[in-house]
């Protein structure tokens, strides 16, 4: 027993040796477990405090908010704080660990030939988070129309893709170069409101004043309507003369919560404007056609049976 205890040094000595062996290198500078396991925990410790730091920055900016302080400028510091904290990480990271840092340029050429072969999607894409991040055109909470199709609310701006979930709860990850590069409708950009085209069509004949109380009323059954600002009162505008129809847009000014929504705020606008015209006995038209016949000789033509016999023509008198 007391030799298993005089010869336990000698193992932890091993071990230690073992563990500051150099494995590789890079430059001028050696790499071995210990150095590889100090950056590690350094970065893991990085990574931990960015995180904590940017919950309590967004904590206590939304204690504060105020219209400089909105919900998605309180995200956009937050998550530049976290990069500058994990940038800071690794600069840390490698100074413990002893690399000198002018042999980064080798890391540096490394990375910039990723970039070159393979990486170019994932730098841009973190690039253009960044952008979005720095000039605030794109805030979490705003409801978006991208040029892909794609529709919805943004809730997450990640550093490789933004998080848009649509109105059916479905979550569309998006390259953040398409924010970038593409076009994007941003319904909740700056100003609090947003006007609302409802078309539909009645009947020709149909009174149009009629029309216009139907589509005022019909808005003022909708909560979130703006209806007291007579500058963005509902109207109602007859903008064209179809084929079947007098085309008309029911005009409404929204509030942001309404305008987030656009689908399910035309929806509703549909539904109460329905029952407005039907309570007025205004007709919503079916496609209709007009069919002239040139006075003539109406030759009719007898279909023959399954069997090869063919139908009986008609008795005279009869309409066929």
């Amino acid at each position: 027993m007391n030799k298993d205890i005089s010869e336990l040094p000698k193992g932890l000595h091993s071990l230690g040796g073992m563990l500051g062996d150099p494995i590789f290198s890079l430059g001028q500078t050696p790499f071995s477990l210990a150095r590889i396991a100090t950056i590690l925990l350094t970065m893991l410790l990085a990574w931990w405090v960015s995180r904590t730091a940017e919950r309590a920055l967004r904590r206590l900016m939304s204690h504060h908010r105020s219209g400089q302080f909105a919900e998605g400028s309180a995200y956009a510091l937050g998550r530049i704080t976290k990069y500058l904290l994990l940038l800071l990480g690794l600069l840390i990271a490698l100074s413990v660990a002893g690399v000198n840092f002018a042999n980064l340029a080798v890391v540096g050429g490394a990375l910039g030939l990723g970039v070159g072969i393979g990486l170019q999607p994932l730098f841009a894409n973190f690039v253009s988070g960044i952008v979005l991040l720095l000039d605030r055109s794109l805030k979490v909470g705003d409801f978006v129309d991208l040029q892909s199709g794609v529709r919805g609310r943004v809730v997450e701006i990640a550093m490789r893709y933004t998080r848009v979930v649509t109105n059916d709860s479905v979550d569309v990850l998006v390259p953040n170069s398409e924010f970038v590069n593409g076009r994007v409708i941003n319904w909740t950009y700056d100003d609090t409101s947003r006007r609302i085209h409802i078309p539909f069509g009645v009947a020709y004949g149909s009174d149009k004043q009629a029309v216009r109380e139907a589509g005022t009323i019909a808005a003022a059954q909708i909560d979130g309507v703006i209806l007291k600002d007579a500058a963005r009162a509902p109207d109602v505008w007859l903008v064209a003369f179809g084929d079947n129809s007098l085309n008309f847009e029911l005009v409404v000014w929204v509030e942001r919560r309404l305008s987030a929504s656009p689908a399910r705020t035309q929806a509703k606008l549909l539904w109460a404007l329905e029952d407005a015209l039907r309570a007025r006995g205004l007709e919503i038209p079916f496609p209709q056609r007009d069919l002239h016949i040139r006075s003539g000789t109406l030759r009719v033509e007898r279909s023959k049976k399954a069997d090869g016999r063919e139908d009986p023509m008609p008795p005279k008198g009869s309409h066929t």
